[in-house]
């Protein structure tokens, strides 16, 4: 199959194309500098390496550090450093490339720009919109800025936890500050998302005690024991039904949890996402248990005589836990990745 033929690959392949082109041009590029002096070299390179570290290409940014490392130091007409302008405009791939530069790291850490913000200060204000907008909805960002000033906070000094900038006002003030609305926006889109979910987990544990005390086909006249005790399909249904009711009842005490939070800036690293998670794959097992607890009722029913009700049954049991994989599966993935996954400075 040609690449011609399918365009998407195509633009994947000249974007690949392009990048190395650039990468092979900047190096070249540099290695012609390397003979000029430092002036000459900073009035060429100087600015390139600060646009570079705004939009996060790292991969130039390392090519030029490597080169001449004295830029590393170089700041803008506001005072700014590579470092500065990385941790400002979010630029995870850089930050983390100078982080492991040590030597250049221990120096940096200890600058200040023109309005006297230290890193920690720039952390605490909020990130440029369209940051912001790679993640979506204000619960998943508020997450996140709070990973960034977390990760800031543990690369400078004890003492600038608590510097006052030229506003007399702390980081962590700054921070609070600056996302007051993004946490009331990230406080509704918790509730919201929690009400909707407490309201199905409701219906799934309702449904599931009404099934344990009305059992399929009745009690024997004689023992009063179910009439299916002795079957295979029972014992599932029983197991799956248990697990219908905890599940279900489980989830709704976590969503109830998240909707009865207070709510304050920390809860929203890691306190509200971790229950938001375990409230989706409670209420996931408690739907699927559901449905297996309905089929093996349907079997016990019919699975003798009717064996054909079985196959659109079956058919139709697939629908719901398909409907939740598809609609509800990508929040839960996008919460476990942004809160233990690559969302994270964990990689």
């Amino acid at each position: 199959m040609s690449f011609v033929a399918v365009p998407y690959l195509k633009h994947v392949r000249d974007k690949k194309s392009i990048h190395h082109n650039a990468v092979k041009y900047a190096t070249c590029l540099c290695e012609k500098l390397e003979n000029m002096n430092y002036e000459e070299v900073d009035s060429i390179v100087a600015n390139s390496l600060l646009d570079a570290a705004c939009y996060d290409n790292y991969e130039l940014v390392e090519l030029i550090l490597k080169k001449f490392p004295h830029l590393a130091f170089y700041e803008d007409h506001n005072g700014k450093n590579i470092l500065h302008i990385a941790i400002e405009n979010r630029c995870k791939n850089v930050f983390k490339l100078v982080c492991q530069m040590s030597q250049i790291l221990n120096h940096l850490v200890i600058y200040f720009d023109s309005s006297g913000n230290t890193i920690l200060d720039l952390a605490g204000k909020l990130a440029p919109q369209n940051k912001l907008n790679l993640v979506s909805g204000p619960a998943f960002q508020m997450q996140l800025e709070l990973q960034w000033f977390k990760e800031v906070k543990k690369i400078v000094p004890s003492s600038f936890w608590r510097r006052l900038n030229l506003e007399k006002k702390a980081p962590y003030v700054v921070f609070t500050e600056e996302h007051e609305k993004l946490k009331v926006d990230g406080e509704k889109w918790m509730k919201d998302t929690s009400s909707s979910c407490t309201i199905g987990a409701s219906l799934i544990a309702t449904i599931a005690f009404a099934a344990a005390i009305t059992v399929p086909g009745g009690n024997d006249q004689n023992s009063g024991f179910p009439t299916f005790s002795g079957s295979i399909a029972f014992i599932i249904f029983s197991i799956s039904n248990a697990a219908s009711l905890f599940t279900s009842s489980t989830s709704l005490l976590v969503f109830l949890s998240v909707l009865t939070s207070r709510y304050a800036e920390e809860d929203f690293l890691h306190t509200l996402p971790r229950s938001l998670i375990m409230g989706l794959l409670t209420l996931f097992l408690s739907i699927t248990s559901t449905i297996i607890s309905f089929s093996a009722t349907v079997y016990l029913m019919f699975g003798q005589k009717k064996a054909w009700v079985l196959i659109p049954v079956a058919t139709m049991a697939c629908l719901p836990i398909t409907s939740f994989v598809l609609l509800q599966f990508p929040l839960l993935v996008a919460l476990i990745s942004s809160t233990y996954g690559a969302g994270t400075f964990r990689n």
